[in-house]
């Protein structure tokens, strides 16, 4: 690409994605099945304008999202995602990006450039929490999405890590349950326990007679002890003083074989858009970001744990695994390269101030 094509495609690589946060919100994709559909009768069945629906389908079909044929729209791969009805169903995730609140948050994007605090601030003084606390149908929406992408992550995190040694695993922050659920399922002598926010242990999630769930904010309530932790996708939403108080509280709980795995986004060495996208979101929506092996290896430090290895998943996640201070042996802070086994874990050793790949 040349570099004023480059630069054409950044600016305007957001009109796609608005296109793509619109049509999840009509719900166009639940009007197609195995057929092409005309955009004039998906146009109606929406009730929308054919000609505005047809030329923001057009552009989603040319980047796969739904496929043009016989004068009309027909499924994607990538489309069908966006049905309601999909196990796997991906439709809440645009909806949640393209919500109002998310949308103010990155039109004040500069806001977080200049005074490095988050632009969702200047809108909601409450931040995203206390935004979605008051608003039922937008947090519904989020839970979805957060749902739909931990059902696309949770086979890579299994395939990625050996949980057979694992007895009684917490869950901390764990939403609805679906990582911990399929490791139970996948690990018959362990029992788990997910810890959320009394609204989200009300709300449920998927059932299992070794899985327990209690209300509790790990900011003020004592963690349940086990010797694994799972906490997904959860620092990354903090600064480092509350990033560091959780694993604090991680620490005070633990046992002395305790292993805790950091799920999450974790940079890699190379510049990766995807990563250092949501690293953005996190700093204009939560005041969170993304960090790279090397920082979280300083948080974990601080809390009384330490990096002992961070393996790579199939997909963007990565897993930190750190062990209490006392715990660790120096074989477990090894050097080496990495390698890929038959079944696709990667075996990665790294110390704690070396980010690895």
């Amino acid at each position: 690409m040349e570099p004023h094509e480059l630069i054409f495609a950044v600016t305007n690589a957001g009109v796609a994605a608005r296109c793509l946060q619109v049509v999840a919100e009509l719900g166009v994709a639940d009007h197609i099945d195995d057929h092409p559909v005309p955009a004039n009768e998906l146009a109606k069945r929406c009730e929308v304008d054919p000609d505005g629906l047809n030329r923001v389908l057009r552009l989603l079909a040319a980047h796969g999202v739904f496929s043009a044929a016989d004068g009309g729209y027909q499924h994607s791969t990538a489309s069908r995602l966006l049905r309601s009805d999909n196990p796997m169903s991906m439709r809440a995730f645009p909806q949640m990006m393209g919500l109002p609140v998310m949308l103010r948050s990155f039109d004040d994007l500069a806001h977080s450039v200049r005074a490095g605090r988050p632009s969702i601030e200047l809108s909601d003084p409450d931040g995203l929490w206390g935004y979605l606390r008051g608003a039922p149908r937008e947090r519904a929406i989020f839970g979805q999405a957060m749902t739909a992408k931990a059902a696309g992550e949770t086979a890579e995190v299994l395939a990625a890590y050996d949980f057979s040694s694992s007895r009684r695993i917490v869950d901390v922050g764990g939403g609805r349950g679906h990582l911990l659920h399929a490791i139970l399922e996948a690990t018959p002598r362990a029992r788990g326990i997910l810890v959320d926010l009394p609204g989200v242990v009300e709300a449920g999630g998927p059932a299992h007679p070794r899985l327990v769930r209690q209300a509790g904010d790990f900011f003020v309530d004592p963690l349940p002890a086990a010797d694994t932790y799972l906490v997904m996708d959860v620092i990354h939403d903090w600064a480092d003083a509350e990033a560091l108080a959780i694993l604090t509280a991680i620490r005070r709980a633990a046992m002395d074989d305790t292993k805790v795995l950091l799920i999450e986004g974790i940079l890699p060495e190379n510049l990766d858009p995807g990563s250092l996208t949501i690293d953005v979101i996190m700093l204009a929506v939560t005041g969170g970001r993304e960090r790279t092996a090397a920082e979280l290896g300083r948080l974990l430090d601080a809390a009384g744990l330490r990096l002992a290895r961070v393996i790579d998943t199939p997909g963007r996640l990565r897993i930190a695994e750190a062990r209490r201070v006392d715990a660790v042996t120096p074989s477990a802070l090894r050097s080496d390269t990495s390698r890929r086994t038959d079944r696709g874990e990667q075996v990665l050793r790294c110390g704690p101030d070396r980010p690895g790949r």
